[in-house]
């Protein structure tokens, strides 16, 4: 267990785990520190006791941590690069902005938050280029950029009397074919702040207390 994990590895662990949180096994609160925690992980005594409480996978009695070939994430970012944007730029005066969910970022994003503030939430979002740029004006306002683990980031900015920092981002490790994110600006009197966070699990459709799905128009009765 002192053999150096691979990032393979490591992306086994992280796959787990996501289960995990969707079978209800894990609340997002351990979800995020355990994710940190593999992430940070170089060696396989490391990984091991992130899923030491979960089931073993159906296709194993036993998780093992034997080195693997490199799993081909490149093909599932493929499919997110490339495409146009409906709009180039996000701008909040006195208000907010926010993108979020299927959205598609630009290869040139704007955004500017004057005494307001501005949500940009990559971890569903498509790409125009494998390299974006988005440029953050903050003046008495905050902008918080999230991407989902195994994107490159680079955080460029200034901050006067704010700040314009990258957080956890620090810790992320790019995935092979994964885009890049470029993030510069200014802050003054304001805050721009970049984090890596997963994707939410899917919501588990409720259930009648006989077991089936309730149909539309059909009332939920509590006994």
């Amino acid at each position: 267990l002192s053999m150096r994990a691979s990032d393979a590895d490591r992306e086994r662990v992280v796959e787990r785990l996501r289960d995990a949180v969707a079978e209800g096994r894990l609340d997002m609160e351990e979800f995020e520190e355990r994710l940190e925690a593999a992430y940070k992980s170089r060696t396989y005594a490391e990984l091991e006791p992130l899923t030491r409480d979960l089931p073993a996978p159906e296709s194993s009695s036993a998780l093992s941590y034997a080195p693997g070939p490199v799993s081909a994430t490149s093909s599932s970012w493929q499919s997110r690069i490339g495409g146009t944007s409906a709009s180039s730029s996000a701008v909040a005066i006195m208000s907010g902005f926010q993108r979020k969910g299927r959205w598609t970022v630009p290869a040139q994003f704007n955004a500017v938050a004057f005494w307001g503030g501005g949500e940009l939430d990559l971890r569903e979002a498509d790409f125009a280029a494998r390299e974006v740029v988005i440029t953050c004006v903050a003046i008495m306002g905050g902008i918080e950029i999230t991407v989902p683990p195994g994107v490159e980031v680079d955080v460029r900015g200034i901050g006067i009397m704010g700040g314009f920092d990258q957080g956890r981002s620090l810790e992320n490790r790019p995935e092979p074919g994964a885009p890049r994110v470029v993030v510069n600006g200014l802050a003054f009197w304001g805050g721009v702040a970049v984090k890596v966070k997963a994707p939410k699990p899917p919501k588990q459709p409720k259930r009648l207390k006989d077991g089936r799905k309730p149909v539309d128009g059909e009332v939920r009765k509590e006994l």
